[in-house]
């Protein structure tokens, strides 16, 4: 039987893009960022903050996840519904998918911005 999904909010941003990547993942009301992850695009720093997701799950001892982010390109890639346009994106998708593997579940859904906490995070970090 598995156990109740611990739920992850996710999510990765550069400045400007391409740029200095920054990711964060928030669970439990606790926010994990990573405040320099090389240089990339949006959609690489996306695809890192789930793929930390998950490394913070794992750190956790969750055995079942609940995985939301606001890029609608990840979750469809992950989820196998959109294609990797790129050997960069298909490298990520790649590396999540080795990862995702160790769980019992991991469901991975798209949120609306304004209800991402880990993007609320990243954006609190940066005022405009």
């Amino acid at each position: 039987m598995s156990s109740v999904p611990l739920k992850l909010f996710f999510d990765g941003g550069c400045r400007p893009n391409p740029g200095r990547i920054e990711i964060g993942v928030v669970v439990r009301g606790v926010t994990h960022i990573l405040d320099d992850c090389g240089h990339g695009t949006n959609s690489d720093a996306e695809w890192l903050a789930a793929i930390h997701a998950l490394r913070v799950a794992r750190d956790l001892g969750a055995s079942s996840l609940d995985l939301r982010g606001d890029s609608a390109l990840v979750v469809g890639q992950a989820r196998g519904t959109a294609r990797c346009r790129s050997a960069e994106l298909r490298a990520h998708r790649d590396a999540f998918q080795t990862l995702a593997a160790t769980f019992e579940t991991v469901k991975i859904r798209h949120v609306g911005r304004s209800h991402n906490l880990a993007g609320i995070a990243l954006a609190r970090l940066h005022p405009r």
